[in-house]
This record gives C-alpha cells, sequence and structure tokens, in this order.
C-alpha cells in the first residue's frame, strides 16, 4: 500500500510540476517555486556578504558592477523580445566582488550574483568577466537551481520506492538494488542533468553577453584560459557536473554563430 502511494504521488508530481521555462522553451520537471526560493535566496546571500570580505571602491569592483548591470539590462532585453517582460519582476539583481583566491562566481536565484577576486586573473578584461556573469545569470534565468531542488527531491523519492518494494527481499538483494539505483541515478541521471544545465548556461549566456555589446568569441579565449589554469585536473566527464573543457569550448564554437544572429535581432546595447 505504502508502494503504490509514493508511487502515485511521485506521478502525480510529474504530472503537475512540468511547467515551460520562458527563456528556454522547455517544459521542466520543478516542484520549486520562485515565491519559495527566492526569499530564502535572498536571505542566504546577505548571511554570505556578512560573512565574507566584500571588496569596494576598485577598480575591480566598479568594472564587475559595470558587467553585471549591463548583463542585467540584456536579460531585460531579452526577456522584453520574448515577450515575458513580467518573468524579472520579483528579481532583485546584485552584484558583488569577494576577497577569495577561488577560481569561482556564481550568481543565487533571483539575481544575487558573486564573483571570487581569484577568477579576474583568469577573465581579465571585460568580455572575459562577461562570459563568466552571462553564464551565471543564465542558471539563475533557466531556473536550473529550482529544478535540481526537484531532482534531488525526486530521486530521494524514487529510492524510497526501491526500498519499500525490496522490503521483502533478503539484506543482500535490498543492498543490490540500493546499489544499483544509486550509482544508476547519480551517473546516469544526476551528473548528465547537471552538465546538461551547463551547456544550456553557455548557451543563453553568450546570448546575453552579445546583446550586452560583448564579443562571443572571446568566450573561447577565456575558457582557453580557464583549460590551462586547470592544468588537466579535472574529472573525467563522466563523472563531473561540467562538461569537460574540450566538450564546452566546442559546444561555444558551435552555438555563436547562433547567439550573434539572435543578439542582432533583439538589438544589441551599445557600450
Amino acid at each position: 500500500m505504502k508502494k503504490h502511494l509514493l508511487v502515485g504521488i511521485f506521478a502525480a508530481g510529474l504530472v503537475y510540476s512540468c511547467a515551460t521555462n520562458p527563456v528556454t522553451g522547455k517544459k521542466n520537471f520543478n516542484i520549486v517555486s520562485n515565491t519559495e526560493l527566492f526569499p530564502t535566496s535572498f536571505q542566504q546571500y546577505g548571511t554570505f556578504l556578512k560573512e565574507n570580505k566584500v571588496i569596494t571602491g576598485t577598480a575591480d569592483a566598479k568594472k564587475v558592477e559595470t558587467v553585471g548591470l549591463r548583463i542585467k539590462a540584456a536579460a531585460e532585453k531579452y526577456l522584453t523580445y520574448l515577450g515575458q517582460s513580467q518573468y524579472l519582476q520579483d528579481y532583485r539583481w546584485e552584484y558583488k566582488l569577494i576577497d577569495n583566491k577561488e577560481v569561482n562566481a556564481w550568481c543565487m536565484p533571483g539575481g544575487k550574483i558573486v564573483v571570487y577576486s581569484g577568477i579576474l586573473p583568469v577573465t581579465l578584461n571585460d568580455s572575459g568577466l562577461a562570459t563568466v556573469m552571462g553564464h551565471e545569470v543564465s542558471h539563475a534565468l533557466a531556473n536550473h537551481g529550482a529544478q535540481r531542488m526537484s531532482a534531488g527531491q525526486a530521486q530521494e523519492v524514487l529510492g524510497q520506492v526501491i526500498a519499500v518494494g525490496t522490503s521483502g527481499k533478503s539484506e543482500r538483494t535490498q543492498q543490490i538494488w540500493g546499489q544499483a539505483y544509486g550509482l544508476g541515478s547519480q551517473f546516469g541521471v544526476m551528473l548528465p542533468f547537471s552538465r546538461n544545465h551547463e551547456t544550456e548556461a553557455d548557451k543563453i549566456g553568450l546570448t546575453l553577453m552579445a546583446i550586452a555589446g560583448y564579443n562571443p568569441d572571446e568566450s573561447i579565449i577565456f575558457w582557453q584560459r580557464m583549460a590551462a589554469q586547470s592544468s588537466g585536473q579535472a574529472p573525467p566527464e563522466f563523472l563531473s557536473t561540467h562538461p569537460s573543457d574540450v566538450t564546452r569550448i566546442a559546444n561555444l564554437k558551435a552555438l555563436i554563430p547562433e547567439a550573434k544572429a539572435l543578439a542582432a535581432k533583439v538589438g544589441v546595447i551599445r557600450r
């Protein structure tokens, strides 16, 4: 009875939780709404800023803010072009440079962006920074955070279904099924799911940086610098949440013409 109930709840969730994202045009499984997600995101962002050193008043801090504002303007222009300007009404854009040697940047749901100072030697210039910030903002626009949370919850429910379904079996059989599901869902579903999000964010990010007036061709140069910086330390692609540098650069080269063409239709913001 419990197994059937779990299956029924999960199936109902699949049916009623697939909505079309206005940026990607794709139907996605998402059981976490922005109304739920944004307040928590904004609170966590505020806490992070209090607990870390925010760099202000420097040329680098100004650069982060300037590029961030242009990416924001590009996102608004793009969503207006798509007839979805209301989609961004609850976003609260913010761009902060953090004193941290890690080569990283991120954007929380709702437009809260952080750039670590450690990535600036790799971005080098405005175009490199626009590549990074456009990519991170695209994760937020495509609701990737909410989708990953939803997928994680679905993974947990299915694990419970399998546990209940094999509860009458031997302990060894239960272990085999549990391990098989854990490995299969991780390497066959969750990691490819995450890598697909990275490629999707790359695609949208190219369009945003092009609309913002930056040359998408510069994204290739940036990722080549990133590849050189990593010095082959990344895990094999099938074990990673991200595409390999080789795959990513090849994807970008294929996506750039489309991004330029779309930016020409939307209109480029002149610097």
